[in-house]
């Protein structure tokens, strides 16, 4: 078996120098953050612990960073899913007020949060360039033609990764490479507009140069920088050059360790016993019990657990009404697209703790209960969701749970971890799939039906459903009542499936009700597919014409139904944030950049629209 990539484990001595600051003479006469000392380092050892140093950063946490971890994670569940309606922020509404504003669209430029993601976006940036400035100055003949060209496929390959994670947020960015430097003071470069094609071609240089496998598991291969390079080019709309590329992922690609890329069992992407398999294009590692004090865990999702379940706290990221919602399906078993607000799913809002309740028999899409915990029907192994009483404050943060990140209760001693020895089993081994395989076939679904191919574009959607419609990877544990009326002895039928799942494929239907129908229906599949993954707001967001995209309003559409829904639940569901939240079209499809990255550029950097 190939060996993971530790990435916290080493920490060079390249930090990040771009997005930091300087307030005194005393400090700036000092050696520079961020400078090399080629004497130490300039060997093949210190290009690999400038490397590994660098892949440190793609979790989006590295010592001693500005800001905590799940301000900052790769998992964007703040950016990516909290602000585009998929879950409310959670907890109370005075805990971590910089998110509260973001998931208000009331964040200006100060936002905390923004700054400090925006740092270890740049961080991440510089390390990747330190690995090519440092290749330069190796004269010791340690390192050999063929392993340059591999090190700096893969610098780029992470330089690409982290400006494109800063440009999904902020589009208008600065692109910084390893020629810019504290010592030639040319740092201050502008965000005069999109770097897309900058980013596109650092990953295709990558992927020119990438080996098809690698020596450990999370280090970057040729399929994976091609994959991120059809993931820019979707950003930039150029759907034909993206398509010509994933339908070659599609057909030939594989994971670093070798196997081909495939579907496999849904539950499987989210377990950190089965992480790493053949789904996983670019799979961010976390591990535990490494003697780095949990701090190699998935940082990003340290807060993100029922406050009373497992790991105890804390409460946040909360699946949405409207997230729920959205897996309700018609006889046939395909979303109803436009009728799924129409009314609420059976829930426990308001229902007491304690309180015997049953789940409604709706029928919903399979994926609901991998993608969200809800009362009545089994948590992983961990029993039947008890609702109310696993919630930190539900009349503000809503009936359902986050499931995706958690770790099963059978393999809790060893998948989870203290973060930092303070979080006790916050810090978690389950590895966070910044591309996933279906992620992959969905954008080539995208791209069909750019191209009017609307067959196509089906059969790359039923190739995601048909693996949703396998009911061997349904969730089994019907609850059927409570012996004696006790909610603390619920009785389990656990041969019959949880609730009531059906899941069908398209028959034809892209074909005859035409492009419109055919892309509402491929961007419905994301949704359901990659849900509480942090991809929608990006999703939103690209696909906006304000960004360029095919479909018109969509972002202020679509958060605008989500609000309204919201609202519409009543006075059980309390929530301050959500009675005050707006969206504003032409600004809130970006977020603000931050106002100290700006100050500390002298007004080289300007301000996205509208803020």
């Amino acid at each position: 078996m190939k060996k993971s990539f530790k990435l916290k484990v080493l920490i060079p001595a390249t930090l990040v120098l771009l997005g930091g600051s300087y307030s005194c003479k005393k400090y700036l006469d000092q050696a520079p953050i961020g400078s090399l000392i080629p004497d130490v380092v300039a060997t093949r050892t210190g290009v690999d612990g400038v490397l590994i140093g660098a892949y440190s950063v793609v979790d989006g946490v590295f010592d001693g960073q500005a800001g905590s971890p799940w301000e900052t994670g790769t998992d964007n569940w703040v950016y990516g899913s909290v602000v585009a309606g998929e879950a409310f922020k959670g907890s109370n509404p005075g805990d971590q007020p910089a998110a509260a504003n973001l998931e208000a669209f009331s964040a200006t430029g100060a936002n905390d949060y923004l700054d400090h993601k925006w740092r270890v976006c740049y961080a991440g940036v510089q390390r990747a360039n330190d690995v090519i400035r440092l290749l330069a100055q190796v004269k010791d003949g340690s390192v050999t033609p063929e392993q340059q060209t591999q090190y700096i496929a893969e610098a780029r390959f992470l330089r690409g990764f982290f400006h494109l994670e800063a440009a999904k947020l902020w589009k208008n960015v600065p692109y910084v490479d390893e020629t810019i430097t504290y010592a030639a003071q040319n740092y201050n470069i502008p965000n005069d507009g999109p770097i897309w094609d900058k980013i596109e071609a650092d990953f295709a240089a990558a992927a020119q140069d990438l080996p098809e496998t690698q020596p450990q598991i999370g280090r970057a291969n040729k399929w994976a920088a091609l994959a991120f390079e059809a993931k820019t080019l979707m950003f930039d709309h150029k759907y034909g050059d993206a398509f010509t590329i994933l339908k070659n992922v599609i057909d030939n690609g594989k994971t670093s360790s070798g196997a081909k890329y495939a579907l496999g069992k849904y539950a499987n992407n989210f377990n950190p016993s089965t992480k790493n398999g053949p789904e996983g294009v670019f799979v961010v590692q976390a591990s535990v019990h490494d003697g780095a004090n949990g701090l190699n865990g998935n940082a990003g999702n340290v807060l993100n657990f029922p406050s009373a379940g497992p790991a105890g706290c804390c409460g946040f990221f909360q699946p949405t009404f409207d997230f729920v919602n959205s897996f309700k399906v018609d006889a046939n078993g395909l979303p109803l697209m436009d009728t799924y607000q129409n009314d609420f799913m059976k829930n426990d809002q308001g229902v007491p703790a304690g309180t015997v309740f049953m789940p409604g028999d709706e029928l919903v899409d399979a994926r609901l209960d991998w993608s969200v915990g809800r009362r009545g029907i089994p948590y992983l192994d961990w029993g039947i969701c008890p609702g109310a009483a696993w919630a930190r404050d539900q009349p503000n943060g809503g009936p359902y749970l986050p499931i995706k990140n958690v770790y099963y209760k059978a393999a809790q001693s060893t998948t989870s971890d203290s973060y930092g020895g303070w979080a006790a089993n916050q810090s978690t081994s389950n590895s966070y799939n910044a591309i996933r395989f279906a992620d992959v076939i969905l954008w080539a679904a995208e791209c069909a039906v750019e191209a009017n191919q609307l067959s196509v574009a089906e059969g790359y959607v039923n190739q995601v459903r048909a693996r949703a419609a396998d009911q061997s990877g349904w969730v089994k544990g019907k609850l059927t009542g409570y012996t004696g009326g006790d909610v603390e002895k619920p009785e389990v039928d656990n041969s019959q499936f949880a609730a009531n799942y059906k899941v069908g494929l398209y028959t034809g239907q892209f074909t005859t009700n035409g492009q419109a129908y055919a892309r509402k229906a491929v961007y419905f599949e994301r949704k359901l597919e990659l849900g509480m993954e942090g991809h929608r707001f990006f999703d939103l967001s690209r696909w906006d014409a304000v960004n360029g995209g095919p479909a018109g309003s969509i972002m202020s559409t679509e958060i605008e139904k989500f609000l309204k829904n919201t609202r519409d639940f009543g006075d059980k569901f309390a929530s301050a944030v959500m009675k005050v939240a707006k969206f504003t079209s032409n600004k809130n499809e970006l977020y603000p950049i931050p106002q100290f990255q700006i100050d500390i550029s002298k007004g080289t950097l300007k301000q996205n629209p509208g803020y």
